[in-house]
């Protein structure tokens, strides 16, 4: 049997999915991140990244400031946030544990 959600339903379940992720903020339709990591971790995580983002076909904002990567994941153009982008934070939230217990 399929389900149909309503747009306030999917919207209600992406935000609850949100939660779940400690660290992130939402700003609008992006979703923000920013770890304290090494040079060396940061190009191991943006590798990880880049293979579950390619695969999911979306494009996060990975950026190198001081001591700290940021992280966007969003459109920011006015599209709402989707399933897809929410489970790219989840897949860098396991790459960034990866990336920082070895």
């Amino acid at each position: 049997m399929r389900v149909l959600f309503n747009s306030r339903a999917k919207h209600d379940y992406l935000s609850d999915a949100l939660t779940l992720l400690s660290g992130w903020t939402r700003e609008g339709e992006q979703i923000r991140r920013t770890l304290e990591i090494d040079d060396t971790q940061h190009a191991a995580l943006t590798e990880r990244v880049k293979v579950v983002a390619d695969a999911l076909r979306l494009r996060p904002e990975i950026s190198r400031r001081s001591d700290s990567t940021q992280i966007r994941v969003g459109h920011g153009n006015g599209e709402p946030l989707t399933e897809g982008e929410v489970l790219l934070a989840a897949r860098i939230e396991d790459a960034y544990r990866a990336v920082t217990e070895s």
